[in-house]
């Protein structure tokens, strides 16, 4: 398995991060805060003794990010599970929708747009999901608008080889209209119910996904036709087979 920290090295050294702990060879942090060690622990229950579903907590163990896929195509019915399990609108209200994943205020700011490379009835190109009417609307299909993910995803080639790569888009509004600032630190918390799901989803059906993070802000608001202000490019994950 690849090195992680030679991964985040490598497509984060192209971010205008600064200088860094890391950068700057500065020990790791540890990964657990130190604790009083006169306090008296508590043993717990072994995982796999437990009465859990087991189909679940399979998904939750064998869960991890997968960046090599096969070239087997995603179906189309492979690929609308991965979208009900992620933005599937179960109900709309009045001053609400309640979907498959948390949000704040059941505000729900995503747009999810698509990679598509290898989905079976579709042609490679972008497409956006729109969760109201359980569709896909193509946006582009332009021969090089794989080569614009990529790229404005800092050359990560992975995304090119992957069956299909979601990128959610933020739309503002619908979290400030409640929440006013605040509303851009819930749009990051729900950005990570959404990836979460995802991967389990993928996981369920052999496949494998995986979050990214590391993109040049202004060249994919641009390849998906955000503002950069009011709608933004909040997270992406691709998918493909194991």
């Amino acid at each position: 398995m690849e090195d992680i920290g030679n991964i985040f090295m490598e497509y984060t050294k192209y971010q205008y991060l600064g200088e860094t702990g890391q950068s700057s060879g500065l020990p790791q942090p540890p990964f657990e805060r130190p604790y009083d060690l006169s306090l008296p622990l508590i043993n717990l229950p072994q995982v796999e003794s437990l009465n859990a579903d087991s189909a679940l907590l399979n998904l939750i163990t064998n869960r991890r990010s997968l960046r090599k896929y096969a070239e087997t195509p995603l179906t189309i019915e492979e690929l609308t599970f991965l979208l009900w399990t992620t933005q599937g609108v179960k109900k709309v209200a009045p001053s609400a929708t309640l979907r498959t994943v948390p949000s704040a205020g059941c505000r729900h700011a995503f747009e999810t747009y698509l990679l598509i490379n290898k989905v079976e009835g579709l042609e490679p190109g972008l497409y956006r999901y729109l969760a109201l009417e359980h569709k896909l609307v193509e946006i582009n299909r332009d021969a090089d608008i794989t080569d614009k993910v990529v790229a404005a995803c800092l050359g990560q080639t992975f995304i090119g080889l992957s069956a299909v790569t979601f990128i959610w888009v933020a739309d503002a509004a619908r979290m400030t209209w409640r929440y006013g600032e605040r509303a851009y630190r819930y749009m990051h918390l729900d950005a990570g119910h959404v990836c979460q799901n995802l991967y389990l989803a993928a996981e369920s059906m052999g496949a494998g996904a995986c979050a990214i993070a590391a993109f040049d802000d202004d060249e994919l608001n641009r390849v998906v036709g955000a503002d950069g202000k009011e709608t933004f490019a909040i997270y992406a994950a691709t998918v493909g087979k194991k």
